[in-house]
């Protein structure tokens, strides 16, 4: 957060609040000690800010571990079709079972 807040102009963004009373305080923790009424989006917006760094970083951390994992190999065939029935039969079948037909190339 440091970082962020130095490139936004020197931003210290959990001091950030909007004073509801009348009475000036020097920071938002001197207003929290005094109990005044205020509203502190500084500290939300710290929060959001770390929220969106962190999400980030595990997007690129799942992406990466995406990546690594292997291509399943697809299983050799055990089965082809019939030219003449068009069913499935075994792959080392020289004769249709349900049509009986002789199997060119066997």
């Amino acid at each position: 957060m440091p970082l962020i807040g130095k490139a936004v102009g020197n931003v210290d963004f959990p001091n950030l609040y909007a004073n509801l009373s009348g009475t000036a305080y020097p920071s938002a923790q001197a207003a929290r000690d005094a109990g005044a009424a205020a509203i502190y989006y500084g500290t939300f917006i710290n929060f959001f800010i770390n929220f969106l760094i962190i999400a980030f970083v595990m997007f690129l951390i799942i992406k990466a571990a995406a990546k690594m994992e292997k291509a399943k190999v697809a299983a050799a065939p055990t089965t082809k079709t019939c030219p003449y029935c068009k069913t499935d039969i075994p792959i080392d079948a020289v004769r249709c079972p349900q049509c009986t037909a002789e199997l060119p190339g066997a």
